[in-house]
């Protein structure tokens, strides 16, 4: 019985080190997609952008009205790639977490942009061997000391807004 529970722990601990491997290596890939992600487009390099992202991904941007699904992204986004100036995020700060599959993985980000800092949230799944991009939210930050005047500036332009969305509810 002593051997069986000495074998058994060796196990669970042959288990859990692969299974920390896994993620560590994981973590590594979805660093890469997400950093060749935003390489891509300060290159103006519209395919492999669009490439690190799911055929059904979505982009959330910094404007109420900025909700695109990977087509309508695309759409938006080719004019700025074509005169090949983009926009040119990198990352300052990064976290990522999986779900129990290993599949699926959220991840948030501090960025360094030309709106200075940014936040981004996401989601990435794993399709076949390579990571992709599915979800994607880019925020903007707004110092707390500073939130009444940005309201004051957002009010007249989103109060409209709010009423249109409460009217179709």
């Amino acid at each position: 019985m002593k051997h069986f529970v000495i074998i058994a722990f060796g196990f669970l601990v042959l288990n859990f080190n692969a299974g920390f491997a896994q993620i560590s290596d994981s973590k590594k890939a979805i660093n890469v997609v997400l950093d060749s992600w935003h390489s891509a487009a300060s290159e103006a390099n519209f395919k492999g952008y669009f490439e690190l992202m799911t055929a059904d991904a979505v982009f959330i941007g910094t404007d109420a009205k900025e909700n695109w699904n990977r087509s309508a992204f695309e759409a938006f986004a080719k004019p700025y790639f074509d005169k090949g100036k983009a926009w040119s995020f990198s990352a300052l700060e990064r976290h990522i977490y999986f779900d129990t599959t290993g599949n699926t993985a959220w991840f948030d980000e501090l960025l360094s942009t030309q709106m200075k800092i940014c936040r981004g949230s996401g989601v990435v799944v794993k399709i076949g061997n390579q990571w992709k991009i599915k979800h994607y939210v880019l925020s903007m930050t707004i110092p707390n000391e500073n939130v009444n005047e940005v309201v004051q500036i957002k009010t007249t332009i989103e109060e409209p807004i709010i009423q249109q969305l409460r009217s179709k509810s």
